[in-house]
C-alpha cells in the first residue's frame, strides 16, 4: 500500500516514515533494557520495580508493534534487524547485571526523555505532513511516558 491510498502524499510522509523507523530502533533498545532491568532487579525495591518494569516492557512491546504497523500503513517496510536498531538508536544498551535499582530507574528515565524528544519531532513532522493518524498515535505514546516519568521520578525522589 502507498501513502496515497490513505490520502497522504508519499513525498510529504517520507520524513515521518524515516523518523518512525528511528523511533522503532530506539524503542527496541529501550524494550530490551526494560527486560534486562526486570530480570536483574535486586534489593529492597525488588517487588515494586520488578512489577513496574514488566508493565513498562509489556507496553513497549505493544508500542513497537503499532509503530511498525504504522510504517507499513504509510507504504514502507519497518526496520526489523537488530543490527539496524543498534546502529540507528540514540538510546544505548547497558549491562543491567549487578546494576543498582535506582541506576536502573535513572537509565529508564533517560530512555524515556530521549523517546519523548523523538515523539515531539514526530508530532511536528506528522503535523506538517497532514498525517493525523501518526500524530494521534505518537501523542498517546508520549502521554504514557510523561505520566510514567513523573511516577518514576517520584519513586526515586527526584522531584
Amino acid at each position: 500500500m502507498k501513502a496515497e491510498a490513505i490520502s497522504l502524499s508519499e513525498q510529504e510522509v517520507k520524513p515521518v516514515v524515516d523518523l518512525l523507523n528511528d523511533y522503532l530502533a530506539n524503542y527496541h533498545i529501550h524494550y530490551q533494557k526494560l527486560r534486562g532491568c526486570h530480570w536483574n532487579i535486586k534489593g529492597q525495591n525488588f517487588f515494586t520495580l520488578h512489577v513496574k518494569f514488566e508493565e513498562l516492557y509489556t507496553n513497549a512491546q505493544l508500542t513497537i508493534d503499532e509503530i511498525a504497523e504504522r510504517v507499513l500503513t504509510l507504504g514502507k517496510p519497518p526496520h526489523s534487524r537488530f543490527a539496524d536498531y543498534i546502529s540507528e538508536s540514540e538510546i544505548q544498551e547497558v549491562n543491567t547485571i549487578g546494576m543498582p535499582d535506582l541506576e536502573m530507574v535513572d537509565a529508564i528515565l533517560g530512555d524515556m526523555a530521549q523517546l519523548i524528544s523523538l515523539e515531539r519531532e514526530l508530532l511536528e513532522a506528522s503535523s506538517a505532513a497532514g498525517d493525523d493518524g501518526t500524530n494521534d498515535m505518537v501523542n498517546r505514546f508520549m502521554q504514557f511516558k510523561e505520566k510514567n516519568t513523573w511516577m518514576l521520578r517520584s519513586f526515586a525522589n527526584k522531584q
